[in-house]
């Protein structure tokens, strides 16, 4: 079993893993549909708010793994605002849209401001973090669940 910390720099991490970044991609992307399938039998109404993007202002934090941080790297168009040391994600347009919808990690998908499903999201969190979490242990990828902006670096990345 991988540690819960790795310093590996990503791109090698899952480089030298059976099969590379495409395999993962696949692998994770299955997951994803999968808890697509989940969420369509409960139908969490998204507002379009843009809140689950602004972490401090609404108390919360983007915590994802070393796999998923890899593929948004990989699969996510340039950020598109600075880094802020994880109170903001970088991906949000000013209209408060997701600009690496279709690389967001687990923890983007699962979270809804619909207070109905919110008894919900721990339950899914935790069956896809685990389903995660074998792949990577699988692979022998490090998990390196941490908070995005540790994922992204100390440095404050170019805006697209």
């Amino acid at each position: 079993m991988t540690s819960g910390h790795d310093d590996r720099p990503l791109s090698a991490a899952t480089t030298d893993a059976e099969g590379g970044i495409d395999a993962l991609r696949r692998e994770v992307r299955e997951v994803y549909r999968e808890l697509e399938e989940a969420l369509s039998v409960l139908a969490p109404r998204c507002s379009l708010s843009g809140r689950c993007c602004r972490f401090k202002e609404y108390d919360h934090t983007l915590f994802l793994s070393g796999p998923e941080a890899a593929i948004l790297l990989a699969d996510a168009p340039p950020p598109i605002r600075p880094l802020d040391d994880g109170e903001t994600c970088p991906w949000q347009d000013l209209q408060g849209r997701c600009q690496a919808r279709e690389a967001r990690p687990l923890g983007c998908r699962v979270y809804f401001c619909d207070p109905a499903y919110e008894v919900h999201a721990p339950e899914l969190s935790e069956r896809f973090l685990a389903r995660l979490r074998e792949i990577a242990d699988r692979r022998n990828i490090p998990w390196n669940y941490r908070p995005l902006h540790h994922h992204l670096g100390g440095s404050t990345p170019e805006p697209g």
